[in-house]
């Protein structure tokens, strides 16, 4: 549970108080022989991505447009046009939608009735709608912009469209359409590529007219040319992530997968292909629209550019509030197959010809599934689950007997009734204390059966802010804990990774954003301290302490630029003082000798401190180096911290 007001401010002032307090001293034994560590898996270090906290649309995936089919109000009209307005009032102006497009799947089109002209009270810059995207575009000057919409019209056509100033009306882009020389009554695909000749921030995209009639407009797009590699992802939240270096990447859920209710669950058919045609969907679980434009695809293509292996998760018939049982669980089972088809079979086959028709014909490398998530969390959940499983779990296995299959029944404390390859671990602490101590929860965890994949863990709750130091540290302790358990743990992943700071449906998060910002919680941090652990020797070591809040552990690796061996000691000191850590190293060979140490200390002058858009770097690792590195070492360890010692063996 979540401490009170009165113990954290407890916690403060214990933390400024650690002159008074005797030095707390620390023994670490390292056995540095690689013979006698074991190796860690290659895949523990990933990342987790789900469509929460606006973390894709209007996030990573970077389409400037909100909404842009009309289509958030569902099937029928009228729809829900919303975050679009009206520029112009009622007398000059009337907008509705109606089931006009030239799309199968999405048949709802905005409706212009323009009253005026030029030569009749029409405005001088003319009347029609504004959409100020995700709470604001970023429009920068020097750079370009695709702008993407379909019109029809009674009349000629006769369009200017602008990016404009949400704040300040100042225009930063504009262009003339006109269509003077072709059949106005069908719809006509427009594109139109923007040098933005200023710079805001907060910025809409703006389509009006001066002429009078009949305007129809659908599926308006606008994206920045400058995406990675020009696969659609926002490139400063791209590099964000690749900077984790992540092995394995899971999505495209979490709860977004499953839905309230199975009519507004992520189903991967819907996602793919061209962007025009997708229907989007409610996200009901978090409460937004998303158009699908990051979607089953796009998920298997960021872990290509992640260069991390893709872990789907995939609806197997639940929903928060709906379950399908086993008598009509078999199209469920079928449309898995189908989407391993669509990652991984061959150009020619049905499913991947389509992929191959977006643009990518050579197969993804897909080796993980997850049956569905969490959903054994409830004793009636669970007894469906399981009666379902076995129908996914055998049907992928005959025809892809390579993938492996993750359960979400959690083994780490009994036995599963069931056959995986994995099983999925969630956990979310509200105390620094509990986070710190799951650290010994794999200890004792049967070693026969499946492997863990520890998809989903964060420590949230008020101790937590909107991701503090405090936490940070917490965490820190609690992977050393999984690093030392890593015969037994596959994989790691924190969640949740985004958030946009306009709309926090969870909290806290790794990467905060807005709509040209992003930081780095503290969480984040300690995540890339621990990026070389993946496929690193973890080794033989003991922690002498009668702290209960202080963890170390040692692994080495070869750095992938120049190949030398790279010995690194991590330790979590949760303490409120200063702790004198004295670290003794055998088991190197009689020609090796260590280099001076780089540290690198995450630590701050208050628990609670964090990182904001004003000062991002508050709480960020720092690098120094020492002046001594040897077999027996003696080191003073900031409170509340979270330290490296690197040394390089030569």
């Amino acid at each position: 549970m979540a401490y009170s007001s009165c113990t954290l401010l407890l916690i403060i002032l214990c933390f400024h108080a650690i002159e008074a307090q005797p030095l707390h001293t620390a023994k670490l034994l390292i056995n540095a022989s690689n013979k006698l560590g074991k190796q860690i898996p290659e895949t523990f270090m990933g990342v987790f991505f789900e469509e929460i906290n606006h973390a894709g649309a209007g996030g990573l995936w970077a389409e400037l447009v909100s909404n842009r089919g009309f289509e958030a109000g569902g099937k029928n009209v009228p729809s829900n046009i919303g975050p679009w307005t009206i520029i112009g009032d009622e007398s000059s102006i009337h907008v509705s939608t109606d089931q006009t497009s030239c799309f199968e799947h999405n048949k709802i089109a905005l409706k212009m009735e323009v009253n005026c002209d030029s030569s009749n009270s029409c405005p001088l810059d003319g009347i029609g709608i504004s959409n100020p995207g995700f709470w604001g575009m970023n429009i920068e000057e020097g750079k370009k912009y695709k702008v993407v919409f379909y019109v029809r019209s009674t009349s000629r056509i006769d369009l200017k469209v602008s990016f404009v100033g949400s704040n300040d009306g100042v225009k930063l882009a504009s262009t003339n359409i006109k269509g003077n020389d072709v059949n106005a009554s069908t719809w006509r695909r427009v594109e139109h590529v923007f040098e933005a000749y200023a710079t805001n921030h907060n910025s809409s995209l703006q389509i009006t007219t001066n002429e009078k009639g009949v305007v129809w407009l659908d599926q308006v797009s606008a994206m920045p040319l400058d995406t990675y590699k020009g696969h659609g992802f926002r490139n400063d939240l791209f590099e964000m992530v690749a900077a984790l270096k992540p092995r394995i990447f899971r999505f495209p859920g979490g709860c977004y997968v499953e839905g309230k209710w199975l009519r507004n669950a992520f189903r991967w058919k819907e996602t793919i292909g061209a962007w025009e045609n997708r229907p989007g969907h409610f996200g009901d679980v978090w409460g937004y629209w998303t158009d699908d434009g990051f979607g089953f695809f796009e998920g298997l293509q960021l872990a290509e550019d992640l260069n991390a292996l893709p872990i789907w998760v995939f609806n197997n018939g639940f929903s928060i509030y709906e379950q399908v049982n086993i008598s009509a669980i078999s199209p469920f089972v079928q449309e898995v197959l189908d989407g391993i088809e669509f990652a991984r079979g061959s150009p020619t086959s049905k499913w991947g010809s389509i992929r191959a028709s977006m643009g990518h014909p050579k197969p993804f490398d897909l080796r993980y599934v997850a049956v569905g998530n969490e959903e054994c969390d409830t004793q009636q959940n669970k007894f469906i689950y399981e009666g379902n499983y076995p129908k996914f779990y055998d049907a992928i296995k005959r025809a892809y007997p390579d993938i492996q299959i993750i359960t979400n029944c959690d083994a780490s404390k009994e036995p599963l009734n069931h056959p995986a390859d994995l099983y999925d671990y969630h956990q979310y602490p509200k105390s620094s204390n509990y986070m710190f101590n799951l650290a010994q929860v794999f200890d004792h965890a049967s070693r026969i059966g499946p492997k863990a994949f520890v998809s989903e863990y964060a420590m949230t709750g008020k101790e937590s802010g909107r991701g503090n130091l405090l936490a940070a540290v917490a965490e820190a302790g609690f992977l050393i804990g999984l690093e030392k358990n890593s015969d037994l743990v596959e994989m790691v992943s924190y969640a949740p990774l985004f958030v946009n700071n306009n709309d926090q449906k969870w909290n806290p998060d790794a990467i905060v954003f807005n709509s040209h910002q992003v930081y780095g919680t503290p969480s984040y941090w300690v995540l890339s301290l621990f990026k070389e652990s993946s496929g690193a020797t973890f080794l033989n070591s003991t922690l002498q302490t009668n702290s209960p809040t202080l963890a170390a552990s040692a692994i080495s690796w070869k750095d992938s630029i120049n190949g030398k061996s790279i010995l690194r000691i991590k330790v979590a000191n949760m303490e409120s003082q200063t702790v004198n850590i004295v670290i003794f190293i055998e088991g190197l060979e009689s020609s090796v000798h260590l280099s001076w140490p780089r540290k690198t200390v995450l630590t701050s002058s208050n628990p609670m401190d964090e990182n904001s858009f004003s000062n991002p770097n508050m709480v960020v690792p720092r690098e120094s180096i020492l002046d001594y590195a040897g077999k027996i070492m003696n080191f003073q360890i900031d409170p509340l911290s979270v330290t490296l010692f690197d040394m390089t063996m030569y």
